[in-house]
């Protein structure tokens, strides 16, 4: 399944998508995709699904704004330099356990919403990554393959940070990750029957119809399942937890000269199986 939320800001209701045009609307059996849904699994939303297709009863979406697929989760944790050929951009040598660092869960958005610039900054970066969503309480687990079963889906995000605070405000990445609007999320989460290989996804971004990503998920130095089973040794995972699983080269930063965000600009970006995204980038808010 293809799941997706839908409607203003605040207000956005669950369904499931049928194709680029239409969905089946869900409000009435699930309240959201949030902690409880995911703990709880989703095969009886599928046979559901299943039938209310079968019987016709799909909605257009007809323009209706897409929100985030998954309600705020419990934390947004983050893998850095998670690519072998965004590490040698970077010039840092390749990791020998996964970086960890954290994100706001507000700074979480749509994946057509805006991006607004932070207060202070004036280098703002993109990152196509690959999200996992946790379904089940994780805690210890004992290796990678029992991660999978751990694993409600995967989704499209951009990490977006601002690099003036993650590398020159005291060395707390987190800084540089939190802003207002820096985790657009979406359009949907693919359930993992929906992916046939994740660790050969392609990934791209594109800044003002400019190519600045091109990757693929085999250059991952640890894959999810590593990642879920790793991260289980020193916390709790929670269901509805979102990970940023790091980016393939081509960010602003590492380009030489360097290149980041300005008022006016589109990002654009995409994994297969996870559908695309795109952001207009507003000034800093004044108030």
């Amino acid at each position: 399944m293809q799941l997706m939320r839908i409607g203003n800001p605040g207000q956005e209701k669950p369904v499931v998508r049928v194709d680029d045009d239409s969905y089946v609307d869900v409000s009435d059996l699930v309240t959201d995709y949030d902690a409880d849904f995911f703990a709880n699994g989703y095969d009886a939303l599928r046979a559901q699904v299943a039938q209310r297709r079968a019987a016709g009863a799909t909605h257009r979406f007809d323009g209706v704004r897409i929100g985030a697929p998954i309600a705020r989760p419990h934390q947004i944790l983050c893998i850095g330099l998670n690519y072998s050929d965004h590490a040698a951009e970077t010039g840092q040598a390749v990791p020998d356990e996964p970086i960890l660092f954290t994100k706001s869960p507000n700074t979480m958005v749509g994946p057509y919403d805006e991006v607004r610039l932070p207060r202070g900054g004036d280098k703002t970066d993109w990152e196509v990554e690959l999200g996992i969503v946790i379904g089940r309480r994780a805690s210890y687990l004992a290796g990678p393959d029992e991660a999978r079963d751990h694993i409600a889906g995967f989704v499209l995000v951009n990490d977006v940070s601002e690099r003036a605070f993650q590398l020159e405000r005291g060395g707390q990445w987190s800084k540089g990750k939190s802003a207002a609007t820096f985790n657009p999320a979406g359009p949907w989460v693919a359930t993992p029957d929906e992916i046939a290989d994740v660790g050969e996804l392609g990934m791209w971004l594109d800044v003002n119809g400019v190519r600045r990503q091109t990757g693929s998920t085999s250059t991952m130095i640890f894959d999810p399942y590593f990642i879920v089973h790793y991260l289980s040794q020193f916390m709790v995972l929670e269901p509805g937890d979102l990970i940023n699983t790091g980016t393939p080269p081509g960010v602003g930063m590492g380009l030489e000269p360097p290149v980041f965000l300005a008022e006016g600009d589109v990002m654009e970006l995409g994994i297969d199986g996870l559908g695309s995204q795109r952001q207009r980038v507003l000034a800093a808010s004044v108030s």
